[in-house]
């Protein structure tokens, strides 16, 4: 499953480490964060909850947007 996620408040790639590291310690996720798109694409074998989704983000000090599956 794929996962996109529109995020606010990331600058850097300091930023977007601290996202891609928070979202990998999901079991068996990975994910590409784009800077320039405002987003992290996230392949994992099983859903993961908006809201989970949506704490992580916040809780690092990003704003969640949306997320959006296919």
């Amino acid at each position: 499953m794929k996962i996109t996620v529109k995020i606010e408040g990331m600058h850097c790639g300091h930023c977007s480490a601290r996202v891609k590291n928070a979202i990998e310690e999901f079991k068996g996720a990975s994910a590409a964060v784009d800077l320039e798109n405002k987003q992290a694409v996230i392949d994992t074998p099983e859903d993961i909850p908006d809201k989970v989704l949506e704490d992580t983000i916040n809780d690092l000090g990003f704003e969640f947007i949306s997320a959006s599956r296919s």
